[in-house]
């Protein structure tokens, strides 16, 4: 807009007549808005990262003094020039020579640092070449895939997981800060309070960026994206939602997280928090456990169609077939079905067809005579009375004599689950059936459930984990439960990913689904180790600050996801004891028995580029590749002689050894990925042929190396 008021100031010089006309539909253009959201997109986005290693050309910020709060320091970005030693022995340190990035080249701002008074800071368009190191694992699941927990800036694991899993996640459930101002979450380092003007647009930009890398990573053909918020943005989420995934089908459901309501003096107490479902290619919406019918009879429903869109001889949208108008014979002595007789066209008089003798020719007729059209078709009905899914069911003094009845198809499906139970027949042919275990009904929009409270599911099972620890607001385990069994109760190998982890919850439901169908799902949990702004300052006090141990042993990962997922699993708590308590709802049984899981825990690394291409940083590299091909079995920590062949992939370091590795994977019946070093283009082209047709190949490290160049989050 700037630039054209500059260039309507120059016409004017020249023909003020035109620059007037130009101007008055330049000012009408003005004034239009654009449908959707407006927002500051290109506020920039950093994030400091303690603890990691201060190298030559890195960004940084200067570290407050110990026991001195952020604000009291220099948050200016500067690069670093060289890094020197200064003194030896035990009063050698490392200094940091530094310019600022900005200066103006006639003024170049220098200065000087010790390197543990720098923190290194990545900006949102930085390419990282990040590495993951192992911090700890749990294995008490056999051969089943690990979960992983990954502690890291949620915007770089992404990047990662965009090497490993783009286009293969099946779910993802993320609980983003609700932007409440609040001190619950920070932008650039610094708490977003509810006086920052730019407050909204702060949690727009934030949360775009990352949900264009989520979409990437989702499945096109088959999954899910939930995201939960409440009343501060999601109208705004909504409409980005709208925006970044035009493709999804959008719904949103109401959930009763606290049935008493907040307490807020002037307002509605808030008890509901909203989920969006964001639906991609196949993706249905299954049912949600119901135990209410356990040991009851199966619901016969009522044959003939009821809405008047599906009376006889209608067209048009909702009409039926010409063969869902048939008669029925019943015997008039005994009450059962004895057949059927030919569909009518629907010029033939219903009155014109002659029943068996003894037996009576029932039509689907309404009491007021409208003539309707039975459920099915005449084959329908062939394949499924036989069977003793339709039956007649008491005679009426109405134009229908009888009342015809059938099991639904979801019903039937039960029945051949082994939900419904078969019991027997009656003399008539039609089944006995009773639910043996819990069938499922609809998902509606609203969800008013008490499983669902965040107090009980939420702080009580967290509670019960880990006595001793303290996390705001954790979601209800079986709220995620059954958010993800909408959605993936069918898909027992799902890969869910939960990016705004916080405590842990997702992976958490993830293995009490698996429990429940023996099912080998495994979730991807993302998180970073900040500590909150209250133990923050007492923190200070004892002159501690960020990368420091004990500060980072409070962070959120460190403190609360770890533990708790070990928690689960192990059915110990933190000091080693068994958890009291059982779980409940849909599956019910001692927290102490843990679960049959695999999880392993990490951190990000930053790697540099030279040493990767070099391969001197294979070891940060290594638990990528065994996460992109599927986290299952042994990992391939070191380099091996020639070649190695794990349990679902195998890796090729010496391209002399090729006859044997290709011997190797293709003798497995389990290695789905093959991992070639090599920077000739025809020995990988030679290697990839003789590989097995259902084994992807993958070139390292040109692969990894561009995948962190062209994912910067340029725009």
């Amino acid at each position: 807009m700037s630039r054209l008021s500059d260039l309507l100031r120059q016409v004017e010089g020249k023909d003020s007549q035109l620059a007037a006309d130009l101007r008055r539909e330049f000012d009408q253009l003005r004034k239009r808005r654009a449908f959707g959201l407006n927002f500051e997109r290109h506020v920039p986005e950093t994030v400091e990262l303690p603890g990691r290693t201060v190298r030559k050309g890195d960004k940084v910020r200067f570290l407050a003094e110990r026991g001195n709060a952020p604000g009291s320091v220099d948050h200016r970005i500067w690069l670093v020039a060289s890094i020197v030693t200064e003194g030896s022995g035990r009063k050698a340190k490392r200094v940091a020579e530094l310019v600022r990035r900005d200066s103006p080249e006639a003024e170049i701002e220098k200065a000087s640092r010790a390197v543990d008074d720098l923190v290194v800071v990545a900006e949102f368009r930085d390419p990282i070449y990040p590495g993951l190191k192992s911090t700890g694992k749990v294995e008490r699941g056999g051969d089943k895939p690990f979960h992983t927990v990954i502690n890291a800036e949620n915007y770089h694991a992404l990047q990662a997981l965009l090497y490993t899993h783009e286009g293969k996640v099946d779910a993802i459930y993320i609980d983003p800060p609700y932007n409440t101002g609040a001190k619950d979450w920070k932008y650039n380092n610094d708490y977003v309070d509810s006086d920052d003007a730019y407050r909204h647009s702060k949690w727009l930009a934030m949360m775009e960026r990352r949900l264009k890398l989520a979409k990437r990573l989702l499945n096109p053909d088959d999954s899910v994206l939930i995201v939960t918020i409440d009343e501060k943005e999601y109208l705004r989420l909504g409409l980005l939602l709208e925006q970044e995934m035009p493709s999804a089908k959008i719904e949103m459901v109401s959930s009763i997280i606290n049935p008493k309501g907040t307490g807020r003096s002037g307002d509605f107490a808030r008890t509901n928090e909203f989920l969006f479902f964001a639906r991609f290619g196949d993706c249905k919406v299954g049912g949600r456990p119901d135990d209410s019918n356990l040991g009851k009879d199966v619901q016969w429903a009522t044959m003939r169609r009821r809405n008047l869109a599906s009376r006889r001889g209608r067209k048009g949208k909702g009409a039926c077939g010409p063969n869902q108008f048939y008669p029925i014979f019943v015997d008039v002595e005994t009450g059962a079905i004895i057949g059927r007789g030919d569909p009518l066209p629907p010029d033939v008089d219903r009155k014109s067809v002659r029943a068996p003798t003894g037996a009576v020719a029932v039509f689907p007729v309404r009491p007021d005579g409208t003539e309707m059209n039975w459920e099915y078709r005449d084959e329908a009905f062939d394949k499924w009375w036989p069977a003793g899914y339709i039956r007649a069911n008491g005679k009426k003094d109405e134009p229908q004599s009888y009342v015809i009845q059938n099991l639904a198809n979801k019903t039937r499906k039960e029945i051949e689950s082994g939900i419904v139970v078969v019991e027997g027949k009656r003399e008539d042919g039609a089944v006995i059936a009773k639910y043996a275990e819990s069938s499922s009904k609809n998902v509606t929009t609203q969800w008013d459930f008490t499983s669902h409270s965040a107090e009980h599911g939420g702080t009580g099972v967290l509670k019960a984990l880990m006595p001793s620890r303290r996390f705001p607001y954790p979601k209800s385990l079986y709220a995620v439960e059954d958010a993800l069994r909408a959605v993936i109760q069918d898909k027992t190998s799902a890969t869910v990913l939960d990016f705004f982890s916080g405590s842990g919850t997702t992976a958490h439901a993830a293995m009490r689904l698996n429990k429940q169908d023996a099912g080998r799902r495994q979730c991807i949990s993302v998180t970073n180790n900040e500590v909150s702004a209250d133990e923050q300052k007492a923190l200070r006090e004892k002159k501690l600050r960020p990368g420091d141990p004990e500060w980072e042993a409070l962070g959120i990962c460190e403190y609360i996801t770890k533990p708790r997922i070990e928690a689960a699993i192990t059915g110990k708590t933190p000091e080693g004891e068994p958890i009291k308590g059982d779980y409940k709802f849909t599956d019910e049984f001692p927290m102490a028995d843990g679960f049959e899981e695999n999880v392993e825990f990490f951190d990000l690394t930053y790697e540099a580029p030279r040493p990767v291409a070099h391969h001197r940083s294979f070891e940060a590299i290594a638990p990528l590749l065994w996460l992109k091909a599927g986290a299952q079995g042994r990992r391939i920590d070191k380099p091996g002689d020639g070649f190695d062949v794990a349990d679902t992939y195998g890796l090729l370091f010496d391209l002399d050894a090729a006859q044997d590795f290709v011997a190797a994977v293709t003798a497995s019946d389990t290695v789905r990925m093959a991992f070639i070093i090599t920077d000739d283009d025809r020995g990988f082209s030679s290697v990839c042929a003789e590989l097995p047709a259902h084994v992807e190949a993958v070139r390292l490290y040109e692969s990894y190396l561009t995948n962190f160049v062209i994912n910067t989050g340029r725009e």
